[in-house]
């Protein structure tokens, strides 16, 4: 159910506009979303208007669900939950198969997201569609010399990690339909912490 009203947070969200390409993004932190082959900062761009899209309960339960997601990766690795800090990015995804436009819509590429975004010492994807009936592609893949290992998206799944170079991963081309998913990244580094996001 909460996985659910995030999707919907991030459709509406999303709907303000969008990648020209077939990968979109909606930071709740920073304000970047996708729009056409840039960026916007909605808070600026969209500024009261905003009221009528998300409300202080929505950003409650991203706090909430980011809480419990940070809790889980601590316990998991044996870390302590107040020396974890949220960083940047964390963002909201929707990707399609509309052909890409710019870098920023091949999500498909192999990477290390330590090496992509190197505040990341832990990430951690919340899936918010279903492999198989909202879309096909699309599946999380772990790339190893042993073989790779797949993850396939359902709503409510949570998927973490190290950020590091065991983990190296890619994301398959969506061929029908549109995944959603957040990805929520944290650091060690309390200089790369952020804040939770808050309606202005």
């Amino acid at each position: 159910e909460e996985a659910q009203t995030l999707r919907r947070l991030a459709e509406r969200g999303l709907a303000l506009a969008g990648s020209e390409g077939g990968a979109s993004i909606l930071d709740l932190h920073s304000g970047a979303l996708s729009m056409g082959k840039q960026f916007v900062n909605i808070y600026r761009y969209f500024g009261e208007r905003l009221k009528d899209v998300f409300t202080q309960e929505d950003f409650q339960l991203y706090r909430d669900v980011r809480g419990r997601i940070q809790e889980v990766i601590a316990q998991t690795f044996g870390l302590d939950p107040a020396l974890m800090y949220l960083t940047k990015p964390t963002f909201f995804s929707r990707i399609n198969s509309t052909a890409a436009k710019t870098q920023h819509d091949e999500y498909w590429h192999p990477h290390i997201d330590k090496v992509t975004y190197g505040s990341f010492d832990y990430t951690s994807l919340l899936y918010l569609s279903d492999y198989g009936s909202d879309f096909t592609g699309g599946r999380f893949v772990f790339m190893d010399q042993n073989g790779n290992r797949t993850v396939e998206p359902r709503t409510g799944r949570v998927s973490f990690f190290s950020s590091g170079s065991e983990n190296l991963h890619r994301v398959e081309k969506v061929m029908w339909g549109t995944r959603y998913a957040i990805t929520v990244s944290f650091t060690c580094d309390p200089a790369h912490a952020i804040s939770d996001p808050a309606l202005p």
